[in-house]
């Protein structure tokens, strides 16, 4: 047997390992291993029987190898070691090192980047809804008004039943669009389900914002302008108020997301929009301080894809949208209301300094965003962090300015109009219609402050942060600015029937309370009155309102000190030492400007 180490395994291709019926083992220097054991023998061999096995055994050298020098050991000749034939060595290298990207990330649209969005968008909602839901106080003025307009809409239609009043002649939209709508939700699951139906609307209104924006853009403005949008007071108080500009609202984002969207078809795909935008200006006539604008991005969403073709489709839908328009009018008694809510609306007496400060309270953070984003997107147009991005074509800088122009000029049309009319009625509703379309311009400005790969995270943190704040605290008192009305309703319910004669502040807040026992004719409110006395004397205005209360014309008077003081104070003075009426209640109540209380005048005889 021969002898070897334990720790050594023969390799393919070791010149140095033996079969195991090799005589002996060698190094590498070609001498004779100090390992006993030789394998044939237990002995040496002598010189002459060294010189005889080498002579049986010995291969002879090739030719072209020469004989290994026997250095100082001439005794000790060395034998030539097996040569071994290795295989071609290719010319290339086997391993290659692969090319380093120059991204590290797609730009694309992936999958996985879209659910993500989609997920942070539903947490964008659900804090929307959540602040919305919080909302709690009884049916305000101009809820109960359209509530009730649409039950009597309602019945109109089921039943013939004659309309109390012409709400077509003072609506700021058709009554029979969104109050019927409510009406018929609200008959089965009564305000909640009506406000549920303005907070559905507003979602969607988010998640179309999301949708144009992204289309604009990319996912990140997209869902900074979600969140900021989605606390805002308007978008807070519109999700959970029963009136008709929710609605409006959302029509109004359906409309520019058709748009949008529809910037790569073909040119009569944005006829689709038409109809729709129609359809907002009829839910609410001021929705149509907003068409323009719709029509602009026609132009210039499809002027990157389409170039000279655009003017071709912002012409389309402005045409289609006229028409429309047109035909509505001539074909319904809406112009009455349309002139007196929005065309000869009459003016009011607050001043231009004081809507000024309303309006940067409620909507100038998220302005100022949207100014910032629109002036750094005409600088740098780059929307993408991967370095890819900089051999992408990019639309000019005119392009840009003029979208910049017109998102955040939008947001000013509201405002500046009520300058004119000099009203605040309303403001903060229609400072939210326009921060819709200066949303995407916000959402770019703050993905700037926040920089590429989230540098700045805390100044994006520190601005939502801020308008959320305001958003909550504004919404909050918005909704405590009116009295809550149960205990009134539970005092005046027993005394109201389908005969009487009512004077209220509010009479919309009783006619929709107690629907079923009166109707709307048989309620007079505390602005403008006409009365004839039993002599045919005629009265006007305040005079009226004496004469009326001194004939003891009204069973039943409601009085909240708040809608109209001054008329409450004549009514009251009235009223008292009137031997006609006794005082039925002094019901006090809290409201976000302080304390007062209702007044319940009851008719005796």
């Amino acid at each position: 047997m021969t002898s070897r180490h334990d720790h050594y395994t023969p390799q393919p291709y070791d010149p140095y390992a033996e079969e195991e019926s090799a005589s002996s083992w060698f190094n590498s220097n070609g001498q004779r291993s100090s390992q006993q054991g030789y394998g044939y023998d237990d002995a040496p061999y002598g010189h002459q029987q060294e010189q005889q096995y080498q002579e049986q055994f010995q291969e002879p050298y090739p030719a072209q190898i020469p004989p290994q020098p026997q250095g100082q050991h001439e005794d000790q000749p060395t034998y030539a070691l097996r040569t071994v034939q290795y295989q071609q060595v290719p010319d290339e290298p086997e391993y290659h090192i692969p090319e380093t990207p120059e991204a590290g990330w797609e730009m694309a649209a992936s999958r996985r980047r879209a659910w993500v969005s989609r997920a942070v968008l539903l947490c964008i909602m659900a804090i929307q809804a959540a602040l919305s839901l919080r909302l709690t106080n009884t049916a305000f003025q101009d809820e109960a008004l359209y509530l009730a307009a649409g039950h009597a809409e309602l019945d109109h239609l089921l039943n013939g039943t004659e309309l109390p009043r012409d709400y077509a002649a003072y609506f700021s939209g058709s009554p029979q669009l969104y109050p019927l709508l409510a009406a018929i939700v609200d008959a089965k699951f009564g305000l909640a389900g009506a406000r549920t139906l303005s907070l559905f609307f507003m979602l969607c209104t988010t998640g179309l914002l999301y949708s144009f924006t992204r289309r604009l853009f990319n996912e990140r403005a997209a869902l900074a302008a979600a969140a900021l949008f989605a606390v805002l007071q308007s978008t807070v108080v519109m999700g959970y108020f029963a009136t008709y500009d929710a609605a409006a609202v959302f029509l109004l984002a359906l409309t520019t997301w058709i748009v949008v969207r529809t910037d790569r078809a073909p040119v009569f795909a944005v006829l689709l929009a038409a109809p729709v935008g129609v359809l907002a200006v009829g839910v609410k006539y001021a929705s149509a301080l907003y068409l323009p604008t719709i029509v602009v991005l026609a132009l210039l969403t499809a002027w990157p894809h389409k170039g000279g073709k655009a003017f071709a489709r912002m012409v389309l839908l402005a045409l289609g949208i006229g028409a429309l328009l047109a035909a509505g009018m001539y074909t319904t008694d809406l112009m009455a209301g349309v002139r007196q809510t929005t065309t000869d609306r009459a003016k009011g007496t607050d001043t231009t300094a004081f809507l000024l400060e309303q309006t940067v309270k409620w909507g100038g953070l998220m302005f100022l965003a949207a100014v910032g984003g629109a002036v750094s997107y005409v600088r740098r147009s780059r929307m993408n962090e991967s370095p890819l991005a900089l051999h992408l074509g990019n639309p000019g800088w005119r392009w840009r300015a003029l979208l910049g122009l017109v998102l955040c000029g939008t947001a000013v049309l509201a405002p500046a109009y009520q300058i004119h009319l000099g009203t605040v009625v309303s403001l903060f509703k229609h400072v939210g219609f326009g921060l819709l379309f200066a949303a995407p311009m916000a959402g770019v400005g703050v993905t700037r402050l926040v920089g590429a790969h989230f540098r700045y995270p805390q100044l994006g943190i520190m601005l939502w942060t801020a308008v959320l704040c305001l958003g909550i605290q504004q919404a909050d008192w918005r909704f405590d600015i009116w009295p809550n009305s149960t205990k009134m309703i539970n005092s005046i319910e027993p005394h109201v029937d389908r005969k009487g004669n009512y004077l209220a502040s509010t009479p919309e807040v009783p006619v929709y309370y107690l629907y079923d026992k009166s109707s709307h004719r048989q309620w007079h409110s505390l602005f403008g009155m006409e009365y004839k006395d039993a002599k045919g004397k005629y009265y006007s205005g305040d005079a009226a309102y004496k004469a009326a209360v001194k004939d003891g014309d009204f069973d039943l008077i409601v009085l909240d000190g708040l809608t109209n003081p001054r008329v409450d104070d004549i009514i009251a003075a009235a009223a008292k030492g009137n031997s006609h009426y006794r005082l039925l209640a002094e019901i006090p109540f809290r409201n976000a400007n302080g304390t007062s209380e209702y007044r319940i005048w009851i008719k005796t005889s």
